[in-house]
């Protein structure tokens, strides 16, 4: 095409500016700036940021009793491990609310303030046994003294306590402590673990397994104390349940939780 327009010995002189590498650098250029102009338009983000939002929730406390009698297995595979699992269920059914966790003996413990840390609730549930507590014992009172004192002071509507024991060697004071509690609006809910046959606790005697033994040297055989449970609930104008259905339980739970006077959170 260049022959028809001009000699040959012209051509040199008349594109001496024309160069090939040029041409491509002009092709590259234009190809990035679309590139760059598509990734523009898909808003690539980078980093993040902290915002503060607001929810409406519910305080809830789990209390759990770790007592040595919990390790009976007359509920497989034990009380201790079915009324964990039922705890960390509960806490997948009620994301949104506030969860709290007190574990029990002879003494109340505050493993866990109210909070929407979901993942370390479960860490806390799991690790619970009888031997992170100091003294053997149901303190039932006690745990109840202890939601009470840990409960925020905003509102009296939107508490609920949720203890899961088995009733045994409980001391005195719970009935009039759960009284005291449905006074500062705590909403308690009784869950009951263990068979009215009971079954005996197994213990590790100098390495040896072996059961807990009374002064005659015979097995002590635990029973689920389901009379004072539900005493203990009628105190507190609450409810009773048995973790035999585990289930239906926690559904109604949800139900009940649902229902409760919410309040809104900044976090």
């Amino acid at each position: 095409m260049l022959d028809a327009i001009a000699d040959k010995h012209l051509q040199a002189r008349l594109l001496s500016g024309l160069s090939k590498g040029k041409e491509w650098l002009k092709w590259g250029l234009f190809l990035s700036g679309v590139l760059f102009i598509c990734i523009s338009y898909s808003n690539p983000q980078w980093g993040y940021k902290k915002e503060k939002v607001e929810r409406k929730a519910a305080d809830v406390y789990i209390a759990l009793d770790i007592s040595n009698s919990m390790l009976a297995e007359d509920v497989p595979p034990s009380r201790l491990e079915r009324a964990k699992k039922f705890a960390s269920d509960l806490v997948q059914e009620l994301k949104g609310d506030r969860i709290g966790l007190i574990l029990f003996a002879g003494s109340a413990y505050l493993q866990m303030p109210l909070t929407t840390d979901y993942a370390a609730a479960e860490i806390y549930l799991q690790s619970a046994n009888p031997n992170i507590a100091g003294t053997q014992g149901t303190a039932i009172a006690e745990a109840l003294e202890l939601a009470m004192r840990t409960y925020d002071d905003r509102s009296a509507q939107n508490r609920a306590l949720v203890i899961i024991t088995d009733g045994e060697d409980h001391e005195e004071g719970a009935l009039e402590m759960m009284q005291k509690a449905n006074e500062a609006g705590v909403v308690p809910y009784i869950i009951g673990v263990g068979s009215e046959e009971g079954g005996f606790i197994p213990m590790n005697i100098r390495g040896r397994e072996d059961y807990k033994r009374d002064e005659t040297g015979s097995p002590v055989r635990t029973m689920l104390n389901e009379p004072f449970m539900r005493e203990l609930s009628v105190a507190g104008n609450g409810r009773y349940f048995n973790i035999a259905n585990s289930e239906v339980v926690i559904s109604s739970l949800k139900e009940r939780f649902d229902q409760i006077e919410k309040e809104d959170i900044e976090e």
